[in-house]
C-alpha cells in the first residue's frame, strides 16, 4: 500500500450498531490523493441519488488526506461531507484542529457514518476498536461542557472529537460538525444523528 495510506475505511451503521471495515484497491488511493476527494468519491459511490438529506439514509464522511499526521505545514485537514439538507446537493468541506490526524493514526482513512441511533450515542475509536457509547447525558449541552465530559468519562484530556451542538441536535439546516472546540466543520450537512 501507498505510504500516508492504510487501506481501511471504517463504516459505522447507528441504526444497527454494526461497523464494518472496507479494504479498497490501491488503484482507488492513486486517484483520490486529497480528503475532500476521498469524501466525493465514497459520497458519489454509495448515496442513492433521490436520499432525502435528513433520511438515515444519507451519509457523513470523514476523509483525512494522505498527509494528515506530519508535520507538513497545511497537512492538518480532513474533508467532511454528506448531502446538505439546506441545498439538497453534496456538500463538502474541510476542518482543521487535531482530529484528523488523531483519527488518521487510528489506521482508518475514513469514516463512513449512515443511519439513526436509536438514542443519542457517540462513536469511540481508540487504537482500531470501535464501539457506540450512549450519549443522553450529552444532549443539549454545547460544544465545549460536551467535550470535557467526554475527556472525563474516558479519562484522557487528549481525546480528540468531532461532534455536533444543540443547532445539529435540533435540526438547524446549516449546523455543522465542530472539531476540537471551536474548529467548524463541513458547510450546511445540518447532521442530527
Amino acid at each position: 500500500m501507498l505510504g500516508g495510506i492504510h487501506g481501511k475505511i471504517l463504516h459505522v451503521d447507528l441504526a444497527t450498531g454494526q461497523t464494518r471495515v472496507e479494504e479498497p484497491p490501491e488503484t482507488m488511493y492513486r486517484l483520490l490523493v486529497g480528503g475532500r476527494a476521498l469524501v466525493a468519491y465514497l459520497l458519489l459511490r454509495d448515496l442513492a441519488p433521490n436520499t432525502d438529506a435528513l433520511s438515515p439514509d444519507n451519509l457523513l464522511i470523514f476523509a483525512p488526506g494522505i498527509l494528515q499526521g506530519t508535520n507538513l505545514p497545511g497537512a492538518g485537514r480532513h474533508g467532511v461531507g454528506g448531502k446538505s439538507p439546506l441545498t439538497g446537493a453534496l456538500a463538502s468541506s474541510e476542518a482543521g484542529g487535531w482530529w484528523g490526524h488523531e483519527f488518521k493514526r487510528s489506521g482508518f482513512d475514513a469514516l463512513v457514518i449512515r443511519g439513526r441511533a436509536a438514542a443519542p450515542c457517540y462513536i469511540h475509536i481508540h487504537d482500531g476498536n470501535v464501539t457506540l457509547r450512549p450519549a443522553a447525558h450529552l444532549w443539549g449541552l454545547p460544544t465545549w461542557p460536551a467535550q470535557q465530559r467526554i475527556q472525563a468519562e474516558l479519562q484522557d484530556a487528549r481525546v480528540r472529537i468531532a461532534q455536533i451542538g444543540p443547532a445539529g441536535e435540533n435540526g438547524v439546516l446549516y449546523s455543522s460538525v465542530m472539531h476540537d472546540i471551536n474548529r467548524a466543520g463541513p458547510a450546511a450537512t445540518g447532521w442530527a444523528r
